[in-house]
């Protein structure tokens, strides 16, 4: 009787001891310590192999760093054991949500339901973080669920967190914050609330300084809880973008509490994988390469790898090596997993890679066929993500600055095609004035066949005046370009474009026509206009080559030209 006792004792403290571990597995989850939590997990399925929650859990741990494959070897294992095998087929339900398979998702989440008894609401739980967590979320049944867990249990803190989580997803924010304030009450020391509620803040955009008291004041809390130093990380990148002036200041800040972040999850290399989108966030691409090299060092075929080197090796000028990355991840990677970001490296790297010199040291394309698939590539990205057209700006006047006007040209001509494009006004210009001096940098037989680009770079002017009638310069480059085309139509058309020029430089007075630059377009202008006036209109000839030595009077062509109009 003895002996019964003292291991029904025995067996007591090891069931408390295999609780205590699975709560510290939850903790760690929580705190975004995946490689502890798994150990944890591991060697509670090697001493308690019945308990099904654990391969749950694990399972889950998988889910959450985009290894499905492995979290279904132990969904399907843990389905089979005696104690909470239900757990698992939630954890198999999401599976087949991500995998777009809503009806079996629901058949398993609907077999699990009805089996619960009275009091079962961790499960409810659960099943409402799959559709939360899903590739393929529906927050609105979600919701529904986790109502069901509060309807049961109104005391349950984790209840209605997820429900938070459910309603933020949802964007309903009143409701996810009422949510995450009722959780806390419940349970004063739940972090993962406290942050939610500092990320709506962070959320708001005009409440950055509030945002960050807020995680502040978890981190006094618990200094070793890493997701602060996320949202603290991220908080300080958003506001570096909103406040130029202290991009360098805040960016600085937010990778610090980035790399603090790392130190408290773990340097596996699912962790080393979010630092490193965080480094394409900020743009940080020598910081990127150097993670990208760590990585391979630790895994030579995830394939996401070789998307952190073919960006970082882009940025960093190696054009061929990202070309070669990213050819080799497209290769390899989820077609589900790709993004638009991807296509936009390879399209540029494609367009870098075509660029050669002639003999006169000018820019060529060497390779059509290849610049043809560039573009096919930035036009794909724009469709897998329209927001990327902000960039195309930036990316075509840094090709316009290393004076790659082909390419340029390219890159701007996509942002004017898509529609309430912010930079449409810019993007219009830049496209005609990298056709002009891409015209400019070709031989003369090149420049032959460059005729209808040319129609394209006058069209864009075009643009740019409807958008502003007193855009200057608009007007002097669609002269410039009509002269090169050459035709009497077009010679007609540079003269309109330069009495435009003339008429919009002189109605902004003194101060602009004063100015070196415009004077010596102005001069350009009348000179120009005046040959052409030469052979349909003498007295305004005349007036323009007048007016054009009134501003420089040594220019031998316009004394020259003027004589010959007044013998």
């Amino acid at each position: 009787m003895k002996n019964f006792k003292f291991l029904g004792l025995s067996l007591l403290v090891f069931g408390v001891a295999s609780a205590q571990d699975a709560n510290e597995a939850k903790k760690a989850i929580d705190a975004e310590q995946y490689q502890k939590a798994k150990t944890t997990l591991k060697s509670l399925i090697a001493s308690s192999p019945d308990e099904g929650k654990n391969y749950f859990l694990l399972g889950d741990v998988y889910m959450k760093q985009n290894e499905q494959d492995s979290a279904a070897i132990y969904f399907n294992k843990g389905k089979a054991v005696k104690n909470n095998p239900e757990y698992n087929n939630i954890g198999l339900g999401h599976l087949d949500l991500d995998n777009g398979n809503a009806a079996g998702a629901q058949a398993k989440f609907d077999a699990v339901e009805k089996e619960l008894k009275k009091k079962d609401v961790e499960q409810l739980i659960y099943i409402g973080r799959a559709y939360i967590n899903s590739d393929n979320p529906d927050y609105k049944k979600a919701i529904a669920v986790l109502n069901k867990a509060v309807a049961k249990d109104a005391k349950s803190a984790q209840a209605y967190l997820s429900l938070g989580d459910a309603y933020y997803r949802d964007r309903n924010q009143n409701e996810a914050y009422s949510s995450y304030r009722t959780a806390l009450s419940l349970d004063n020391t739940l972090l993962r609330a406290k942050l939610q509620i500092g990320t709506i803040t962070k959320n708001t955009r005009a409440a950055f300084p509030e945002a960050i008291k807020a995680f502040d004041e978890i981190v006094k809390a618990n200094p070793n809880y890493g997701p602060v130093y996320r949202e603290l990380a991220e908080t300080y990148y958003l506001w570096a973008n909103t406040e130029g002036g202290k991009y360098t200041e805040y960016t600085k800040k937010a990778l610090e509490y980035y790399e603090r972040y790392m130190s408290l999850t773990d340097y596996s290399l699912n962790s080393r994988m979010r630092h490193a989108d965080f480094l394409v966030l900020t743009r940080d691409w020598k910081a990127l390469e150097a993670e990208a090299a760590a990585m391979q060092k630790l895994d030579r075929v995830n394939p996401k790898i070789l998307r952190y080197l073919a960006y970082s090796a882009y940025e960093n000028g190696n054009y061929a090596g990202s070309l070669t990355a990213m050819k080799d991840f497209l290769a390899k990677a989820d077609p589900k997993r790709i993004i638009g970001r991807d296509h936009l490296y390879l399209g540029l790297a494609k367009l870098a890679t075509t660029v050669g010199k002639d003999d006169k040291q000018n820019n060529i394309i060497t390779d059509q066929a290849l610049f043809d698939e560039a573009i096919v590539d930035l036009k794909k990205a724009i469709e897998l993500d329209p927001t990327l057209i902000s960039e195309y700006n930036e990316i075509g006047k840094k090709l316009f600055g290393q004076k790659l006007y082909r390419p340029a040209a390219a890159v701007f001509e996509i942002g004017t095609t898509v529609p309430d494009n912010k930079n449409a006004f810019y993007d219009n210009f830049y496209l005609g004035y990298a056709i002009y001096y891409g015209h400019l940098n070709m031989s003369e037989e090149a420049q032959k066949t460059n005729i209808e680009r040319l129609k394209t770079g006058s069209a864009a002017m075009d643009k740019v005046i409807q958008l502003s009638a007193t855009s200057q310069d608009a007007y002097l480059f669609k002269a410039r370009i009509n002269r090169q085309i050459g035709t009497d139509a077009s010679y007609a058309e540079m003269a309109k474009a330069y009495d435009n020029y003339i008429r919009v430089v002189n109605e902004k007075g003194a101060e602009e026509t004063s100015k070196e630059a415009v004077k010596k377009n102005l001069v350009d202008a009348y000179s120009n206009a005046a040959a052409y006036y030469a052979l349909t209109d003498k007295p305004k000839a005349i007036d323009y080559f007048t007016k054009a030595l009134a501003i420089d009077p040594a220019d031998e062509y316009a004394k020259g030209e003027l004589a010959k109009l007044k013998k």
